[in-house]
């Protein structure tokens, strides 16, 4: 098992014996073994669609565990092959892709029609699938930030995936259309029994400032996130808030003082709270992203985990900082992640 006190160094008073007061765990709807018949059975959700949520609980390291850990490797249409694959070219080969969520212990993983559709009758049996049917690319000059459907609902469900995944960026002006095209999407896709998971995230140059970059603030963040179940997301994905104070800052929208005054505060465990609150007080599942590869990426990765554990989220979806490293350094961050879910000293806040 990874050594997480000794990861978190001089962090670990402060990240694994805070208390969250604003919002007590007691609230919250907590991941668990039992999470699909204790909290998701009492939805809307037809059973072929809890049959599939419960493959990837039952897939990987975190098997049994209600926790999730996800590979997403879909950066190569979302940030330029170029730029995802020239680190460890090995993965421009769409199967050592998929080796690397099997080996490395994970429930599922997550990448594009073409990835994905090129192995799928190798793999769908082995792990979850998840595949992302819009993207953002970098090829149109200038860049447009926007997300285009590349493949269908049909598609995803005729290779054997489990669930589809789809991105809105709230806040944007192509937001409206983009929430529409996934509603439908999702709506589809749980008519054919697959999960529908959504990457919530932020996007309009407005929301960062000179002095703090607010797409990754507690309020607007959590706000992406009740849209997000409301337009029938069965797991979000979201960026780790790392501030607050978005709507004060940018001066629109409505919010409640008590949002910053009692229901958080700097704490980072405090700030994924609201996060984990603003999913139906954690009827949905919430997993964090990663985040980009760098120089301390194992400290990063187990930080992030403890943080979104603690805070009651559901676990974390990393991919750079495994896939552009060599496969078996790879798999052990994985396998950290994984630890920190595993792991009877990473209590709930």
């Amino acid at each position: 098992m990874t050594d997480i006190h000794a990861i978190l160094g001089n962090e670990n008073d402060w990240l694994l014996n805070h208390v969250c007061n604003g919002i007590p765990n007691n609230n919250l709807q907590l991941p668990g073994a039992d999470f699909i018949d204790r909290v998701m059975a009492q939805s809307n959700r037809k059973p072929s669609v809890l049959r599939n949520l419960q493959a990837f609980y039952n897939q990987g390291r975190l098997a049994g565990s209600g926790y999730l850990s996800l590979l997403p490797v879909d950066q190569g249409v979302e940030h330029s092959a170029g730029a995802s694959f020239a680190p460890n070219p090995m993965f421009f080969d769409p199967k050592h892709i998929v080796e690397l969520a099997i080996e490395g212990g994970c429930n599922g993983v997550a990448s594009t029609l073409g990835v994905l559709g090129i192995i799928a009758r190798q793999y769908a049996h082995k792990i979850p699938m998840i595949l992302k049917i819009n993207h953002n690319e970098l090829l149109t000059y200038p860049n447009k930030f926007d997300q285009t459907l590349f493949a269908s609902v049909t598609q995803a469900f005729d290779m054997g995936a489990c669930a589809v995944g789809a991105t809105v960026f709230f806040g944007s002006e192509e937001s409206r259309r983009q929430i529409q095209e996934v509603t439908a999407a999702f709506e589809h896709a749980h008519n054919l029994g697959m999960v529908t998971i959504l990457w919530a995230y932020t996007r309009n140059s407005a929301f960062k400032t000179a002095d703090k970059d607010y797409h990754v603030s507690a309020d607007l963040t959590g706000q992406a996130n009740h849209l997000a179940a409301t337009i029938g997301a069965d797991i979000i994905k979201q960026k780790m808030a790392t501030n607050n104070g978005g709507y004060n800052a940018i001066k629109f929208g409505k919010t409640h003082p008590k949002v910053y005054s009692e229901l958080t505060s700097d704490h980072p465990i405090d700030l994924v709270r609201y996060q984990v609150a603003n999913c139906y007080m954690g009827r949905i599942g919430m997993i964090n992203s990663g985040g980009e590869s760098g120089s301390d990426d194992l400290h990063q990765a187990v930080r992030t985990a403890v943080i979104n554990k603690r805070a009651g989220g559901m676990g974390l979806i990393s991919g750079r900082k495994a896939f552009q490293k060599p496969f078996a350094e790879g798999i052990r961050l994985l396998n950290a992640i994984q630890d920190v879910y595993l792991s009877d000293a990473v209590t709930i806040a």
